[in-house]
């Protein structure tokens, strides 16, 4: 969650607390964590819960899928996806300090093949023609050091993000906000990709509400979510089981 409007970028700063780092920008709000002693596992359950796109594609194919993710945060998501799912991944933030941060205090490792992380405004880097119809995973996580809005959050900015999306392709993403209105930014993602395109998640308990966007629309029976739940907690460890008693098409 690491996008802000003003040029004024926030410092980033670290704390600690019964074996969980934390990032924050500026502010005593959390931007990210990770479990010091299992850095590559996703500790934030809204953060397991962008990960649920995988409901939806055959994961014998998530090698060959191309992810990319809109904030770095404390790169949760970003290094899951590159060591755990070994997808190829971007990812583009705004401040280099918080890349800075994640490539000291939280693991995140040097770019490489599969690995790219991108210094730039995300609004502006995502309508390059290059990313067009390329992605099959995106998460989109923006938000500033007050954690009060996302930043990003138009429905011409959905309809870049959909652009964006491959056949198979869906986004994620983190509507969590003090002052942000869920229905309204629901009702821009379905202008943006239909409402029968759209899934949602039952808030946390912290606030974050995560919905899904599929590129193209589909409704899998109950039993074959079941399924494929079951095969995602077995090659990932992720609660995906779980995410089915609060995870329900929109429409």
């Amino acid at each position: 969650m690491t996008q802000r409007k003003s040029p004024d970028l926030p410092d980033v700063t670290i704390s600690e607390q019964d074996g969980v780092r934390f990032l924050h920008l500026d502010s005593p709000w959390i931007q990210g964590s990770m479990t010091i002693k299992k850095p590559f596992e996703i500790e934030l359950e809204y953060v397991q819960r962008m990960m649920a796109w995988l409901l939806f594609v055959d994961l014998a194919q998530v090698k060959t899928m191309r992810t990319l993710h809109l904030g770095l945060g404390a790169a949760t998501a970003t290094k899951f996806c590159h060591k755990t799912l070994k997808a190829s991944t971007t990812t583009i933030e705004l401040n280099p300090q918080v890349i800075a941060a994640c490539r000291m205090h939280f693991k995140l490792p040097p770019d490489d093949a599969r690995l790219r992380v991108v210094l730039a405004d995300a609004g502006l880097e995502i309508q390059k023609p290059e990313y067009a119809g390329t992605v099959d995973a995106l998460h989109v996580d923006l938000y500033d050091a007050q954690a009060a809005a996302p930043v990003l959050d138009s429905a011409a900015f959905y309809g870049h993000c959909r652009a964006l999306l491959s056949e198979r392709g869906a986004m994620t993403v983190n509507l969590f906000g003090r002052y942000a209105s869920y229905e309204a930014s629901v009702k821009k993602i379905a202008q943006a990709f239909g409402a029968d395109a759209l899934w949602a998640f039952k808030p946390t308990r912290e606030g974050n509400a995560i919905v899904l966007a599929q590129r193209s629309p589909s409704r899998p029976p109950r039993n074959a979510l079941m399924q494929q739940a079951e095969a995602i907690e077995a090659a990932y460890a992720l609660p995906a089981l779980k995410w089915l008693r609060v995870f329900k098409p929109i429409l």
